[in-house]
């Protein structure tokens, strides 16, 4: 499925992010928290990730084509752990880059903090040769991990995402106060801010006010 993502500025639409969805024949729909980590464990996350990639890059290509408004349309894809560790991935994103012919820039490639901090050596290396084709980088769940400042300081991220988790109960000081924390350091990181789980006006609302966050998702958009 994909979920848009939103300029908080003018409500516009800035593209979607890929999620992996299953709906079983039998069984019904299994969430993600369910098969993904048995797709990481077996090793199937980087076929699956493959064909994610071909699949929405082609998608955001022939949704480019509907109207000028729509020609700079990004799409953003997830990516493991297990994946980020294999040199293969450079490859699998240059295929699906010359497959669909879009514009690198259209395609953002998500990984999570704790996944960029496993090997961190590795994952500066990765990055920057992903830089070098043109895509867009950002680290999700962006200040829910144990990362070390002076590694996420050399990693070459465009976009820093902030948890749902920073949403809860945020019209109270303490939610608020971290959440603008995170957006700060984000900032002063170089990267643009996204927000993700907004679900309410009144979040959107905070949010907005706060001046440092550019673009969100959620269930009130979808």
């Amino acid at each position: 499925s994909y979920q848009p993502l939103i300029d908080i500025q003018d409500g516009s639409l800035m593209g979607f992010e890929a999620l992996l969805r299953w709906n079983h024949s039998e069984i019904g729909n299994i969430p993600p928290n369910k098969f993904i980590p048995i797709a990481e464990e077996s090793g199937l996350i980087i076929p699956i990730t493959v064909w994610i990639l071909k699949e929405t890059t082609r998608q955001i290509a022939a949704w480019q084509q509907i109207g000028p408004e729509y020609k700079d349309l990004v799409v953003s894809v997830n990516i493991s752990g297990k994946h980020l560790s294999n040199d293969d991935l450079i490859a699998d994103v240059r295929e699906a880059l010359d497959l669909s012919k879009i514009d690198p820039y259209c395609l953002k490639l998500e990984i999570t903090e704790s996944a960029a901090m496993e090997n961190a050596e590795h994952t500066i290396d990765m990055l920057n040769r992903l830089k070098l084709l043109g895509v867009q980088l950002s680290i999700d769940d962006f200040g829910t991990g144990y990362s070390s400042l002076s590694y996420l300081h050399n990693f070459p991220l465009q976009k820093g995402k902030i948890d749902r988790s920073f949403l809860e109960d945020i019209g109270s000081h303490r939610p608020l106060t971290l959440l603008r924390g995170v957006a700060r350091l984000s900032a002063d990181l170089g990267m643009s801010v996204v927000v993700e789980g907004i679900e309410t006006n009144e979040q959107l609302e905070l949010i907005s006010a706060e001046g440092t966050v550019t673009e969100a998702q959620g269930f009130l958009f979808s």
